[in-house]
């Protein structure tokens, strides 16, 4: 018969309260939580990757968006998950510079969260609706200067890699801009295509349909250099803000705690997805750098942008908003 403590732990490992070994991960279901509305770029890769996680494993990938906050309404969700490996977030920049911008959050991110591995960056593009007659960024900064009333700038959030990109553009260029941000970027755009913002900066991936469609005109990269998906199009420092670059970023992470054997098996496995040949393909053609990296490495990328955007933050003041 077996032993109290015995049919204890059974009950446990049944009720998904014990976290799983990694010869037996994943044993159910998935769930990448993803702090933005659908359709946007972190909704997008998360959605990729899941597909090859899924493909490898037999089991079913759900993505979950839990938009709000910039990520801190998924980051408390997936602070609070069982650190078995079935709860995942996906995040973007705003995981290492909330703490820089909210005094308090329901979590630690140094200490509540596992890196699991960066997967991509890309270059983000600023782009202003048709209707804005500027034809390049020297025309748009001496708009923003000589109008009484400050253009309109969206973003996916106070905090966002398109909000901090702006920010500093703005501040670089000496102009004053207005800032509506929304619950996501794709949301943002949205409006920015509809007409009701002026421009914005944001992900290639989510820019280059719209502006193939005539629906947006594509100003500048983000980037220190011209990209192979846009080589015509010229970085904001060659555009006269010499030394401006900015980047967004999108990787996985989990639950802290998490046992060692299902880090390793979920950064692998990872890490292999990013760099299959569909996949990278895909990324490249759209402008983007697949990574994949260690979850040490992820973590010190993670500190670094802290410390990066920590300058950031204090010369923008974006704190103010």
């Amino acid at each position: 018969m077996k032993t109290w403590w015995l049919k204890a732990l059974t009950l446990l490992f049944l009720a998904g309260v014990l976290p799983v070994a990694s010869a037996e991960y994943p044993a159910r279901p998935i769930r990448i939580i993803v702090p933005f509305t659908p359709g946007g770029s972190t909704d997008i890769l998360a959605r990729m990757i899941g597909q090859k996680l899924t493909q490898a494993w037999g089991q079913q990938v759900v993505v979950d968006n839990r938009a709000g906050a910039n990520g801190v309404v998924a980051g408390e969700l997936t602070a609070k998950a069982n650190p078995d490996g079935h709860t995942l977030m996906f995040v973007a920049i705003g995981h290492a510079i909330n703490p820089l911008l909210q005094k308090k959050l329901p979590y630690d991110t140094a200490k509540d969260f596992a890196p699991v591995s960066l997967v991509a960056v890309l270059p983000l593009v600023l782009t202003v609706h048709p209707t804005v007659k500027a034809n390049s960024v020297q025309e748009l900064v001496a708009m923003a200067k000589s109008g009484a009333k400050p253009l309109n700038y969206a973003s996916g959030g106070i905090g966002s890699s398109q909000h901090l990109a702006t920010a500093l553009m703005s501040h670089m260029a000496g102009i004053k801009l207005n800032h509506v941000p929304y619950k996501g970027g794709n949301q943002g755009l949205a409006d920015l295509v509809a007409g009701h913002v002026n421009m914005m900066i944001t992900s290639i991936l989510t820019v280059i349909p719209h502006a193939k469609a005539g629906r947006l005109r594509p100003l500048a990269v983000t980037m220190s250099k011209r990209i192979a998906a846009w080589p015509d199009l010229p970085t904001l420092s060659e555009a006269g803000l010499r030394g401006y670059e900015s980047i967004a970023w999108y990787g996985m992470v989990a639950p802290a705690g998490l046992p060692s054997g299902v880090l390793a098996k979920l950064s692998g496995e990872t890490i292999k997805a990013t760099h299959s040949g569909d996949m990278r393909d895909a990324l490249v053609k759209q402008g983007a750098e697949p990574v994949g990296n260690t979850p040490r490495e992820f973590a010190a990328f993670i500190q670094s942008e802290t410390a990066k955007y920590a300058k950031v933050i204090k010369e923008t003041g974006v704190m103010a908003e």
